[in-house]
C-alpha cells in the first residue's frame, strides 16, 4: 500500500526527478536510509516506471502536433496486435491510446511542420494495417501536459 510518505515522495519526484535521495529525505521528513528504501521499493514494484528528460519538441525542430483518430476496418486480435506494434515502433507517434467505441485509437503525432506531417500522414499513417479511416485535428496550443496521476 502507498501511504502518505510514499505519496509525498512521488509528488516531489514528479516535480524534480533528479532530486538526490538526501534532498528528497529532507523534503519528506525522513532520514536518507529509510527514504532510499522507500524509493527503491516504489521502483521495484513498478509504481515509479522510470526517469527521463522532458524535452521540448519545438526546441528540437518538431513544433507541429496533430491528434489523429483511427478507425480500423476490422477489430480482431491479429490486426490490432500488428497495428499496435507498428504504432509503438514509430518515433513520431508520441502517445497512443486504444479507445472504447468510435474511433478505435487516438494518436498524438509530432512533426517538423505541416508539409512534414502531410508526408508522414501519406507514407506512414495510411500504411498502418487495418486502417479504415483517419481523422486529424491540428493542435493550436498545448494548455497542460500530462504530469502523471495526482498523488
Amino acid at each position: 500500500m502507498i501511504d502518505h510518505i510514499d505519496r509525498s515522495i512521488l509528488r516531489h519526484l514528479r516535480e524534480d526527478g533528479r532530486m538526490t535521495a538526501t534532498a528528497l529525505a529532507a523534503k519528506v521528513g525522513l532520514t536518507v536510509a529509510p527514504c532510499h528504501r522507500r524509493l527503491r521499493e516504489l521502483e521495484a514494484t513498478g509504481v515509479i516506471r522510470g526517469y527521463r528528460a522532458d524535452i521540448d519538441p519545438a526546441a528540437v525542430g518538431l513544433g507541429f502536433e496533430a491528434i489523429v483518430f483511427v478507425t480500423l476496418r476490422q477489430v480482431d486480435r491479429a490486426t490490432m496486435e500488428i497495428f499496435e506494434n507498428r504504432v509503438a515502433e514509430n518515433p513520431n507517434i508520441v502517445e497512443a491510446q486504444r479507445l472504447f467505441g468510435e474511433p478505435d485509437y487516438l494518436l498524438k503525432v509530432i512533426a517538423e511542420d505541416l508539409p512534414a506531417y502531410q508526408r508522414f500522414y501519406d507514407a506512414e499513417l495510411t500504411s498502418l494495417p487495418g486502417v479504415e479511416r483517419l481523422t486529424s485535428t491540428l493542435v493550436m496550443k498545448n494548455l497542460k501536459a500530462y504530469a502523471g496521476p495526482p498523488v
